[in-house]
């Protein structure tokens, strides 16, 4: 199953007002394991950058100056989620953004069943406890030091790590950390411990219910059954 972990930053949080998009991250999962197939852009969204947007992500007028418009990133964005699951933390919000720039290039809205909401998942799972991803890191130990400011790679690579643990799939390490950069798949198949029984559990079966049980089978037709029972089929 492939999933998509995705953020976006943002001018501001109305986007029927003129807000646009000025970052997106998105983390590739195969069967809840990250592959280290990635997708970041900034974008120059075309407007000023009010102070309050710059005080949460840092991302400035002039850093974006010389970024591309949502236009032209729009089919590699398009076709690096296509048929994929999204997993987004407030998905309303990002969602919200995206199918209004893909609205302005008439381009297919990103359809709600598709659409894994994190933040839905984390009220249902700790109600009345406070689920913001900075919150949800802290309760599940995960480490977000390098979280100084948002960015929208760096928050998708957290909320993957949180979105396992949603979904009780623990993880040792995604293999997000620095050191791992560009290794985020890696070794994520790698022995897991299990303890082994010192003393094995005695069987269920009685010896009368296990010889009732071959006497059951015996009377059954067909080489299949006795095969079960190690019986030639001529016998």
């Amino acid at each position: 199953m492939r999933e998509i972990v995705l953020d976006t930053e943002t001018t501001g949080v109305e986007a029927l007002k003129g807000d646009r998009i000025v970052e997106i991250g998105c983390v590739e999962l195969i069967n809840h394991c990250p592959t280290g197939r990635n997708y970041h852009v900034y974008i120059n969204p075309e407007r000023n950058m009010p102070d309050g947007a710059f005080r949460v992500h840092g991302l400035s007028e002039a850093f974006l100056s010389d970024k591309p418009v949502f236009a032209a990133i729009a089919s590699e964005f398009a076709a690096f989620i296509a048929d994929a699951r999204l997993v987004i933390h407030n998905a309303a919000f990002d969602v919200g953004f995206i199918n209004m720039e893909f609205g302005r290039l008439g381009l297919p809205p990103i359809v709600s069943a598709l659409v894994v909401d994190t933040l839905a998942m984390a009220r249902r799972k700790h109600p009345g406890a406070s689920n913001s991803l900075d919150a949800l890191c802290s309760r599940y130990g995960i480490d977000n030091s390098r979280r100084t400011k948002h960015g929208a790679l760096l928050d998708s690579e957290i909320l993957a790590e949180v979105y396992i643990e949603l979904i009780g799939g623990k993880q040792t390490s995604l293999g997000f950390g620095s050191a791992a950069a560009g290794k985020a798949g890696a070794g994520l198949a790698a022995a897991i411990e299990r303890p082994v029984r010192q003393r094995p559990l005695a069987p269920r079966l009685t010896p009368e219910e296990r010889a009732a049980h071959e006497a059951f089978v015996m009377k059954l037709k067909g080489p299949l059954w006795r095969g079960y029972l190690g019986v030639p089929e001529e016998a």
